[in-house]
């Protein structure tokens, strides 16, 4: 049987008074939980970016514009977003597994559908129902990671997720590309169906829960409104929250224009187009690692690192518009938007430990609002990069410049970084 070589957690080891129950499971144990939780991270950006290089496929097979096929993708993000909403406060109440096996149910069925749609219109609808079955992974995996652990611990099990959920969308297009050698833009949907199921069979065999009965009605975090009020009244969350949708609209910016910019106008081939991602994806694993080892070894809080990555966003930014103005070609490009990533990858595990270090009792509903704020807004912003044209990288750039900029500015205006309270060991 596979499950005697996994270490099964039970729901009798987490159940423990003490502040952080995760810290009782063994080493195995928690390389366990990183592997199931990270894969049910990774199924929302999965279910987003895998199509990415099949965009102008589906753009000659359906006859519609660029931008039209972009919408396929806002609404992906746009239902993600409104999932996580519906899903966290959810999990806050009845439990993390119903909500999560649930959703994830959802997706498959999506997947399935947007496999067999023979037109733009249905696609579209189904790629919306994706995006919001996919949301239960990405919300009830931050959600538990919570329940489990705080300050320190909290900075090292969320940099691990945060490796992956910046990972998998730079790692997805790589991954479609090949599909896409030997199968059809539809053989994709079906990979994600059969990756959904893949998460709901881990959950049901390996995964207890994590939000016992007492903690689902704790005084003052009892009702849908007082968690929302917990949340939406902590001006530092709202803050972060703000940085971290303005820097995943950078990231998803990049992402919706990149099929076209550098297929198109550069003549990358599908799998060239993969390899840029997998070198890409370098600058997420460098930010997100050297990040947390900056917050936990070196005990530099997260909004210090936010102050200096999202000037370096902005700076990333200002070169690929200058480089590209100045005719650099390729390179010009390249590089910057290289360390424009690291520095995504640097920003988001720390948006994620301000926000949720100081609501454990409300981490479903602080989790889902971070997801939607990244998503939906992203799922909104992405979409002029079309609107103003694919030619050239300059509307790519002008969208990461202006969101980085409204991160700088909310960190210091709205989060204060001399206001947020110090990581607990």
């Amino acid at each position: 049987m596979i499950t005697a070589s996994i270490p099964v957690i039970s729901a009798a080891q987490l159940a423990s008074t003490a502040a952080h129950p995760g810290d009782k499971l063994t080493r195995r144990q928690r390389i366990v939980y990183i592997l199931i939780l990270g894969a049910l991270t990774a199924l929302g950006p999965f279910t987003i970016d895998l199509y990415l290089p099949a965009f102008p496929k589906l753009e000659n097979e359906f006859g519609v514009l660029p931008s039209v096929i972009q919408l396929t993708l806002t609404g992906t993000m746009i239902g993600f977003g409104f999932g996580q909403l519906v899903v966290g406060p959810w999990s806050d109440k009845v439990g993390r597994r119903l909500p999560l096996m649930l959703a994830t149910g959802v997706h498959i069925l999506a997947c399935v559908g947007a496999a067999l749609s023979n037109d733009i219109v249905m696609l579209a609808a189904f790629r919306v129902l994706q995006g919001f079955g996919a949301a239960a992974g990405a919300v009830v995996a931050m959600a538990m990671v919570r329940d489990l652990f705080g300050g320190k611990p909290l900075v090292r099990m969320l940099s691990r997720l945060a490796l992956v959920s910046g990972l998998a969308p730079v790692l997805a297009p790589v991954i479609g590309s090949q599909l896409l050698l030997i199968m059809n833009w539809r053989g994709i949907f079906w990979v994600l169906a059969a990756y959904g199921v893949i998460v709901i069979l881990a959950v049901a065999f390996w995964i207890v829960e994590t939000l016992p009965e007492s903690e689902r009605h704790a005084k003052g975090h009892n009702t849908l409104a007082q968690r929302y009020k917990a949340v939406l009244s902590d001006r530092t969350f709202i803050g972060v929250a703000i940085i971290g949708a303005m820097t995943f609209s950078g990231l998803f910016s990049y992402l919706s224009a990149s099929p076209f910019l550098f297929q198109d106008v550069y003549q990358f081939s599908p799998q060239q187009y993969g390899l840029l991602f997998a070198v890409n994806s370098l600058g997420i694993v460098t930010g997100v690692q050297l990040s947390s080892r900056l917050m936990h070894r070196f005990n530099i809080g997260p909004q210090w690192i936010i102050s200096v990555s999202t000037v370096v966003l902005l700076l990333m930014a200002s070169a690929i518009l200058l480089f590209d103005i100045a005719g650099m070609g390729l390179w010009g490009t390249l590089v910057p938007l290289w360390f424009f990533i690291a520095a995504c990858g640097f920003t988001l595990p720390s948006v994620q430990v301000i926000a949720l270090n100081t609501h454990g009792h409300e981490a479903g509903t602080a989790a889902s609002l971070l997801g939607a704020a990244n998503f939906g807004v992203a799922g909104l912003i992405s979409p002029i990069v079309g609107v103003l044209g694919v030619g050239t990288a300059i509307p790519m750039a002008s969208v990461m410049g202006v969101t980085a900029t409204v991160s700088i500015l909310s960190l210091w205006f709205i989060v204060r970084p001399r206001r947020v309270p110090a990581l607990d060991h």
